[in-house]
């Protein structure tokens, strides 16, 4: 049974960094590929980011692209999510997740695509 545990938040100013980790467990990490969602208060979840077994062609979200990078290593089954310049509008409980092989560019967005999940952590961007 596959099973994510993220970390790596925080409270930051506008403009720092911040790395968020995703450990796999249960699970071949590399059969997977992986991304992040958040979701703010009051707003419905959204895609950040998402990267393919072998890590080629990472997708991102618009309003992250240039800002975050996503990015694996299959020796640690860990998935991470770097994050700079942060802003205000980034502050959100950020969910990574997985699926068994890799995604369709088109559905990489869809959370109904994703079956596993972790706990989420939380990223606060004071300004």
């Amino acid at each position: 049974h596959v099973q994510l545990q993220a970390c790596g938040g925080g409270l930051v100013q506008a403009g720092d960094s911040l790395r968020l980790s995703c450990a796999l467990s249960g699970g071949t990490f590399s059969s997977h590929a992986v991304g992040w969602f958040r979701q703010a208060p009051g707003k419905e979840r959204e895609f950040v980011a998402a990267i393919r077994r072998r890590g080629g062609m990472p997708t991102y979200a618009d309003s992250v692209k240039g800002r975050f990078t996503i990015s694996r290593d299959n020796a640690k089954s860990t998935l991470y999510l770097q994050m700079n310049s942060l802003k205000p509008e980034d502050t959100a409980v950020y969910y990574c997740t997985a699926r068994f092989n890799d995604y369709i560019l088109s559905s990489a967005r869809d959370g109904s695509q994703w079956p596993y999940w972790g706990q989420g952590t939380q990223v606060t961007v004071s300004s």
